[in-house]
């Protein structure tokens, strides 16, 4: 789905994978899971939302907890295939119009004992399609979502998938089953709806009671049906904003049903900024088994302090920031395993086209030419080669420049899209020609404001890195970095962004959300009429059309000198010896994709 995840969405791999059938996660005969076990896990940033659909939710931290809290109709493992979820089946009911049905197990239930069903999937499509949304934006100047009045209907997430799908679905009598028509053949339809972290999404019986005042379960599943199907503004508008914000929160909440879930896992403790614990739900019916029966995320920003925590045996299992000292330290830790792999991450800089800065057409006369020479200078004095030498190689030595916006390293397509793109060529540290671009484009020393996570010290580094090679090729670089960075994504206030996209599964139509014309995650109003045409063939794409649509779509990016990928992020995987079954993958929940595996000696 396209979504984003902050050191959060670029795809890893090409080719949409489809559902494999297998036993559900955790089913069998095993019974372990009644044991007192606890594992303690170390983790950087704080939960903050139940619901991982919204912007503001869908970061990395919400959903390593609400996948444990919540049965899905696919998950990917540590080899990047999707496997079949707890929830039920996907099935392609028809190939001309696409048609795909999703079957409802009949043990699948919120834990409230209501039926997880067609309703849920249904507000999770109203929800992420953009279809029935009354405006194209209703944010604050600070990025946060604005409460709709009564004659505005704004869901605060969009996916290029669930947007194809224009018409209301069918429903089974019973609610068990429910089938969507796409408008146009959809590549990633696999995965589009239900699976990972996401699950079915929030539940519609608690929206319709917080949202239209419907206390009972069924009447309130009815109720949201009804709003959908009869694109009812006023209810519409009432239960968007519930489903924006009302399932966000910091700190164990006094209202019951916000913990509302379907999965083995319930929320029983919640220290704001310092933990949440996770306990086995005994009124779980699904076929889910795991084996720890208490769970607790404690959280540090400071990798070094989560070191300390495994080794003092406050934690024992963390993937903290990796640097160097990092590694050497946890390295030296008895009865510990550090395993150390590329991680679903890329770090990258994107520039800001809307803002009146210096890579702004408006703030060059208009002239787009001028405004890309600009935007190509810095790009041109990107020490990337520098970066990944001084910074990543430390811990990985092997570790290469990522030259693709949409591959990582070593994957399928990798070589063929890099060799043609211009990426190595367009950003590769030389100070003489980025100064030329600069003399050519007329303009004599600008001001770029570089924001970023000015409390990660890999990223000071960067910066400094940056800093001092664009201001030899004639740049002033004011540095705005910002520990609260993500809530300033798109605002304005900077003129060059440097994080990191984290990959929530492995289909083509991700890049959709970065490098469209208004889409979520393209922060600095890149706009393009041939990209938004090449994101659309690429929706439709089969396998054997996807490799020369990227060439062609990152081909442009360069041409427009959109910004630039730096690394892939080198990933530790660091936990005790007593924890068993400990397996990372390179996609979001990470490590969390197996937790009804790990077992506590």
């Amino acid at each position: 789905m396209n979504k984003r995840f902050l050191a959060a969405g670029a795809s890893v791999a090409a080719a949409a994978m489809v559902l494999t059938a297998c036993t559900p996660p955790g089913g069998g005969d095993d019974d372990d899971a009644s044991k007192d076990t606890a594992v303690n896990i170390g983790w950087n940033e704080s939960f903050r939302s139940m619901n991982t659909l919204t912007a503001n939710g869908n970061a990395t931290s919400n959903a390593i907890l609400t996948y444990m809290m919540n049965d899905n109709f696919g998950y990917y493992d540590d080899n990047l295939e999707v496997q079949e979820g707890a929830l039920g089946k996907v099935e392609q009911v028809s190939e001309d119009p696409l048609k795909v049905k999703y079957t409802f197990n009949d043990d699948a239930k919120w834990s409230d004992g209501t039926p997880v069903d067609a309703a849920d999937l249904a507000l999770t499509w109203a929800g992420t399609s953009a279809n029935f949304n009354t405006v194209e934006a209703n944010n604050n100047d600070d990025g946060t979502v604005k409460k709709n009045d009564a004659k505005t209907v704004y869901f605060d997430s969009s996916t290029a998938g669930s947007a194809l799908v224009k018409k209301f679905p069918e429903i089974s009598d019973d609610g068990k089953e429910i089938t969507f028509e796409y408008s146009k053949p959809y590549a990633d339809w696999q995965t589009e709806f239900g699976t990972g972290a996401d699950g079915v999404g929030v539940p519609a019986h608690i929206v319709a009671k917080k949202a239209l005042g419907v206390d009972d379960a069924q009447e309130g599943k009815d109720a949201i049906l009804k709003a959908i199907k009869d694109k009812d503004t006023k209810a519409l508008s009432k239960i968007s904003n519930t489903w924006n914000t009302g399932f966000d929160f910091t700190s164990m909440p006094k209202d019951e049903d916000l913990l509302v879930h379907n999965g083995p896992y319930k929320m029983t403790k919640f220290e704001e900024g310092q933990y949440v614990t996770l306990e086995l739900d005994d009124k779980y019916t699904g076929p889910v088994k795991p084996k720890v029966k208490t769970v607790t995320v404690r959280y540090n920003g400071d990798p070094m302090a989560m070191i300390q925590a495994i080794e003092n045996g406050e934690v024992d299992m963390t993937q903290p920031q990796a640097t160097a000292d990092v590694l050497s330290a946890a390295e030296k830790i008895d009865g510990v395993t550090v395993d150390a792999a590329d991680g679903a991450t890329y770090e990258h800089v994107d520039f800001t086209f809307d803002n009146k800065g210096p890579f702004d057409p408006a703030a060059n006369g208009g002239d787009e030419e001028k405004a890309k020479k600009v935007r190509q200078a810095f790009l041109k004095a990107m020490p990337r080669e520098d970066i990944v030498e001084k910074i990543i190689k430390p811990l990985n030595d092997k570790a290469v420049t990522r030259d693709s916006y949409s591959q990582v390293p070593g994957s399928p397509m990798y070589d063929a899209i890099t060799k043609v793109n211009g990426v190595s060529d367009a950003a590769d540290g030389d100070v003489k020609a980025a100064k030329k671009l600069l003399e050519e484009a007329g303009v004599d020393a600008p001001t770029v404001r570089v924001m970023y996570d000015n409390t990660n010290s890999r990223r000071q580094q960067e910066f400094q890195l940056i800093k001092e090679s664009a201001e030899k090729a004639g740049f002033k670089i004011k540095d705005v970095g910002d520990v609260n960075w993500g809530t300033r994504l798109g605002d304005g206030t900077y003129d060059v962004s440097l994080f990191g996209w984290q990959s929530e599964g492995t289909g083509v139509t991700e890049n959709d959300a970065n490098f469209r014309t208004g889409a979520q995650n393209n922060y600095g109003g890149y706009s393009n009429k041939k990209m938004d045409k090449i994101l659309d063939k690429l929706l439709v794409s089969k396998e054997d059309q996807q490799q020369d649509l990227l060439i062609e779509m990152e081909k442009q990016l360069t041409e427009d000198a959109f910004g630039a990928p730096i690394f892939q992020f080198p990933e530790l995987t660091i936990y005790r010896d007593s924890v068993k079954n400990v397996k990372s993958t390179s996609v979001s929940p990470t490590m969390f994709w197996n937790y009804w595996e790990w077992e506590v000696n």
